[in-house]
């Protein structure tokens, strides 16, 4: 496994380098930095949270798209693959006296691969986002209630919060060639919320 902080450029080049040092050619990469504040209110958010929230979920998904396509684009001499963003429902949700700075950050994940399918189609490149809703991962300890699924879990219409698996079980489709005419696409996995 390779580290580092995404929102840092020299960080993101270094994590590239070694991928190319230590194995195959890069065919499939998934998209998935992300962080989140302490729930609150946007008149109560200050400056460093809103730097910090874009720095990671924007910013270093751009930076590891962009290493990733310099990587697998066939018009660099890559051989093409797949590149699948991880966005939330609250890009559609907005997340209301939450996480609305997350939410908008999400949105920013929803365009760019819709915008980043059509650029890099031609140069064999896939591009495709899945949207979590409510799944058991640790960021929601870190927004400082780890019981969150467990409290909006029964209004979802499934009647539950998701897991870690069915959301990884719909990236790794993405990825694999049983979806090769899929790009572009923004995926919900949200329990029909």
């Amino acid at each position: 496994m390779v580290g580092g902080d995404v929102s840092s450029e020299g960080d993101v080049l270094a994590m590239f380098e070694a991928v190319d040092d230590e194995l195959a050619p890069l065919t499939g990469f998934v998209n998935n930095a992300g962080v989140v504040a302490p729930q609150a209110r946007l008149d109560t958010f200050t400056a460093a949270r809103l730097h910090r929230i874009v720095a990671v979920n924007v910013v270093g998904a751009f930076l590891c798209a962009r290493e990733a396509v310099k990587r697998m684009s066939t018009a660099r001499g890559g051989g093409g693959g797949s590149i699948v963003n991880v966005s939330s429902a609250a890009s559609r949700l907005g997340s209301p006296d939450e996480y609305i700075d997350y939410a908008a950050t999400k949105g920013a994940i929803d365009t760019l691969t819709v915008g980043l399918a059509k650029e890099v189609g031609s140069e064999g490149i896939r591009v495709n986002a899945v949207r979590p809703g409510l799944i058991r991962t640790a960021i929601h300890g870190d927004g400082g209630e780890p019981g969150r699924v467990d409290r909006l879990g029964p209004g979802v219409p499934l009647g539950r919060g998701g897991e870690p698996e069915e959301v990884g079980a719909l990236i790794a489709w993405l990825l694999s060639d049983d979806a090769s005419y899929v790009s572009g696409a923004i995926v919900d996995v949200s329990g029909g919320r």
